[in-house]
């Protein structure tokens, strides 16, 4: 049964997506400007939080601030030209590509940032290839305008060739660099002409232009050589392309570009107006028996892709992500858990700019909310009101580093394990169980160095342990199944066979000559790189 009208026009008003991007193209950056023009900050920090300087809103995390990195993701909601749009930040370095990955299965569609200086970069494939398998629409947002870069036109021939996807221009920059003075928009035919010295965001001037007609109003505004150079390019550039498909967007066929400088916070508003025009709003999700959920359906139901512990230090709160897939979501209501199969209340709530969060008592598909969680929830736990919904897993991909951790004070041990638990349910690290040893002395596995340093800090930060990382020699984790999926808890040739917290047997080996091996012994077995997290 379809929800009420008025819940309907709710769910139609949502837009989730996500920003993904190379370290250091400008994401935290774009995510500032875009909560500024939304409304919901009247202020813009930078990134490396200079003295003097305001820090973002969107890098809540000390360690973020004093690297100037993303480290985990973030949630924010704002509201702008009538729609409710939920936006996520994501960590755009390798070390927390898993984050990344289970962010991209709760959002209908992503902006792919690239650097004009450095186009294509190699964490900007790996995320298009996971945009590209679950079929999910790109917008460009090519930033750094106000730097020297690569030109527009051999931006896009490299961008398309790279990524072997179309690209469709809507802005024109007008100028790079020092020379960098404004925006054509082609689809409402002007230009916006700003200078990068200026005080206030808002001061710039909107020009209607036309190709042909207008083209002596471009030499009022650029030097001869830069104007020369627009016209040239937007003669190839308007006849070679077809108007507009918003099809093809959503199909994924084409991806438009905009062009910009979110430092500068210029093109930034062309982007979200644009955005609000064409990005997807909530879509029929999948479920494990092959049915879809409508979201405009009445059940409510909603899938946990993230949790985040200790956002607020002096409560231990424990935050579980819930994206919410069909229907309504009222503070306190009562649901049923997928894994447990025992019925829980929501009765606390919030939706987020960042760590700052506040009690939120409606919500609709498409929203982000998070949870209160005791201990409840797990990444990819499902949640639902009536029948019995399953949503597709979310995987955890094997680590690649390996240690274990140890406490000079022996009092404190306890604490190191249950701080470790909490941790690994987060998904900020994985932990396996020697069957022999039990929970006391596990091991901790990481996808790259940053992880095992973001671990030490968030033990001493906010458990209050200091703690000795002790490296070991593994380099590989599979999970051994049969063709039929079936756990393999015994191998041939000599294996050091562990528990995941899932208890899923789990090998580990020091190199890939040794995994090798193990499949020469055991040719029946199939060594899995990932597993579902459902337990």
């Amino acid at each position: 049964m379809l929800s009420t009208p008025q819940v309907q026009k709710e769910i139609q008003r949502r837009r989730t997506f996500a920003i993904i991007s190379h370290p250091d193209a400008g994401k935290t950056t774009l995510t500032e400007k875009l909560l500024y023009h939304g409304g919901v900050i009247h202020e813009t920090g930078e990134v490396k939080g200079k003295q003097g300087t305001k820090a973002v809103t969107s890098d809540w995390m000390e360690l973020e601030r004093q690297k100037g990195i993303s480290i985990t993701s973030s949630v924010m909601t704002f509201d702008f030209d009538g729609l409710r749009v939920n936006l996520l930040d994501t960590p755009g370095h390798k070390d927390f590509s898993e984050d990344t990955y289970r962010v991209l299965m709760a959002v209908e569609s992503a902006c792919m940032l690239i650097d004009v200086a450095k186009g294509v970069e190699e964490r900007t494939k790996k995320l298009y290839e996971v945009c590209r398998m679950r079929n999910i629409p790109i917008f460009t947002f090519v930033n750094k305008l106000d730097r020297e870069g690569k030109d527009p036109l051999t931006l896009i021939d490299e961008v398309e060739k790279t990524l072997n996807m179309q690209c469709y221009p809507v802005t024109w920059p007008l100028g790079i660099g020092q020379r960098f003075r404004g925006i054509y928009n082609r689809l409402t035919k002007e230009i916006w002409i700003y200078d990068q010295r200026r005080e206030e965001v808002e001061d710039y001037k909107v020009i209607p232009f036309e190709k042909g007609k207008d083209d002596a109003i471009l030499y009022d505004y650029l030097d001869k050589e830069s104007a020369d150079q627009v016209l040239e390019e937007l003669d190839l550039i308007e006849g070679a392309l077809p108007p507009f498909d918003v099809n093809e967007f959503l199909n994924g066929t084409i991806s438009p570009v905009t062009f910009g400088s979110a430092k500068q916070n210029f093109g930034v508003d062309t982007f979200l107006q644009f955005f609000t025009k064409y990005a997807p709003g909530p879509q029929p999700r999948p479920t494990k028996t092959g049915n879809e959920i409508d979201p405009l359906d009445q059940n409510f139901t909603g899938f946990v892709f993230k949790i985040q512990a200790n956002m607020d230090k002096r409560h231990r709160d424990r935050i579980a992500f819930l994206r919410i897939c069909s229907g309504k979501f009222e503070r306190g209501m009562k649901v049923k858990h997928s894994r447990h199969s025992k019925e829980l209340r929501l009765s606390y709530s919030s939706q987020f700019v960042a760590a700052d969060k506040e009690t939120v008592d409606e919500a609709y598909a498409g929203d982000i909310v998070g949870v209160g969680d005791t201990g409840n929830f797990a990444i990819g736990d499902c949640v639902y009101v009536s029948g019995n919904v399953q949503f597709e897993d979310i995987p955890k991909f094997a680590p690649e580093l390996f240690g274990r951790l140890s406490v000079r004070d022996a009092l404190k041990r306890q604490k190191m394990q249950e701080a470790l638990k909490h941790l690994s349910e987060e998904g900020a690290i994985q932990l396996f169980i020697d069957p022999l040893v039990g929970m006391q002395d596990p091991i901790i596995g990481a996808v790259g160095e940053l992880q095992f340093e973001v671990l030490l800090h968030r033990l001493q930060d906010e458990y209050n342990l200091e703690v000795k990382l002790n490296r070991l020699p593994f380099g590989v984790a599979r999970w051994p199944r049969t063709e039929d999926g079936k756990a393999v808890t015994e191998l041939k040739g000599g294996a050091n066979m562990f528990r995941d917290l899932q208890d899923n047997p789990v090998v580990l080996v020091n190199q890939e000559w040794d995994l090798n091996w193990l499949k020469r012994e055991n040719p029946t077995v199939e060594f899995h790189t990932s597993i579902s997290r459902a337990r």
